[in-house]
């Protein structure tokens, strides 16, 4: 396996109830408190109200910032940040899914910069300090309540890339299944996708000696798989909201990834793909992601075989490994359209007129992923057979 350094600071506080211990855990950064959240789904299903009542009862200084979109922008993190220096924030807290805490992110680093944002993002500057925050989830997907990472949508230029650093971990993340019960079938099947793709993501690797890693990246899949059917037929069950909330975490929590280096570059595609027409990114994932293993199939044979057999449950026997690889991508897409997730371009309204700008877009820094690397001409061709 890969050498590595490992640190996750971030404090979990999990299961019903917790939200209580905010006012605690607030405390040790400050009075002053910036609250973050999107378009008001924390005021439908209460946390708005519960979090008011916690604050004002424990005699924190709140102001609000509303409005983060589901692919967050580079406006709405410079309009956050120019709120905590008027006001003096110690510490924010990001209310919402992962698209509000990777917004927190940036209005963390850049409350304390004087230049552009976007420089942190496309690595023109390092943050060297950000203001604390912590996070109440309400969206089980991405696991930013529990790393690093943050992708941020600048819609002038129709970019959108991620970016990270250790300043970027929460102090401390509540989740609450209870939360996310009134969480729309869309959106919960967005969470479903975007948890696998996270854990193939790191899957799909070149490193040896690593079969931990590899038994564990497959038990998760196995059992997101089987979760997420569950869930979507019962959406009200909140042991399975628990369940997949606790998944969503360590699909990318770094934990999946100890020793090895994925690819990301469906990631990649993926946000070149909304950057342009901002769609879901799970959406994105979801259409994106069967095509990107057909084409990368012939790198690594034995990797698709591996993934087909030990997680879709093919059948081996008679087969060639090109056999067993494609029924077990087919195995997935099916999956994914069975749950209610997207499977085309087209399904967005997406034709063929934009796609070498897409494609342009993801390559610009030169070939994309680490396990299986693609030009911008294999972009392309990707993205064509995604239509």
């Amino acid at each position: 396996m890969d050498n590595f350094i490992f640190n996750n600071p971030t404090k979990l506080l999990f299961g019903e109830g917790q939200l209580q211990r905010l006012p605690k855990e607030l405390a040790r950064y400050g009075r002053k408190v910036l609250l973050v959240y999107g378009g008001g789904s924390i005021k439908r299903n209460g946390l708005y109200d519960e979090l008011l009542q916690l604050l004002n009862e424990n005699d924190f200084e709140v102001v609000e910032m509303a409005g983060v979109e589901p692919n967050p922008r580079l406006t709405t993190a410079k309009r956050g940040a120019d709120l905590c220096k008027e006001h003096q924030i110690d510490v924010i807290i990001a209310a919402g899914g992962g698209s509000v805490i990777d917004c927190t992110k940036l209005i963390a680093s850049a409350a304390k910069y004087d230049g552009d944002p976007w420089d942190f993002v496309i690595g023109k500057a390092r943050p060297s300090e950000a203001l604390p925050f912590g996070t109440v989830l309400t969206l089980t997907a991405t696991s930013s309540e529990m790393n690093a990472g943050s992708v941020i949508t600048n819609e002038e230029t129709q970019e959108k890339y991620g970016w990270g650093g250790p300043l970027n971990y929460p102090k401390f993340s509540i989740l609450d299944p209870a939360y996310t019960l009134t969480v729309p079938l869309d959106q919960t099947v967005n969470g479903i996708v975007d948890t696998m793709s996270h854990i193939f993501e790191q899957y799909f690797h070149t490193a040896e000696n690593t079969l931990f890693q590899d038994e564990i990246c497959e038990a998760a899949l196995r059992s997101v798989m089987k979760i997420g059917e569950q869930l979507v037929e019962d959406p009200q069950n909140i042991e399975l909201r628990e369940a997949m909330m606790f998944a969503g975490v360590w699909g990318l929590n770094g934990f999946l990834s100890m020793g090895t280096r994925g690819d990301w570059g469906t990631h990649d595609i993926e946000h070149a793909v909304s950057a342009v027409y901002d769609i879901p990114h799970a959406g994105g994932l979801a259409i994106l992601f069967p095509h990107w293993m057909k084409q990368t199939f012939p790198k690594n044979p034995k990797r698709y075989v591996q993934l087909a057999v030990n997680v879709f449950g093919v059948e081996p026997a008679g087969k060639t490994d090109e056999e067993i690889a494609m029924e077990g991508i087919d195995r997935l897409s099916a999956y994914w359209k069975k749950i209610g997730a997207p499977v085309s371009l087209a399904d967005y309204d997406i034709d063929d007129s934009k796609l070498e700008l897409i494609a342009e877009k993801a390559a610009v820094n030169g070939p994309l992923g680490g396990f299986a690397q693609l030009t911008q001409e294999e972009v392309l061709t990707l993205l064509k057979s995604s239509l």
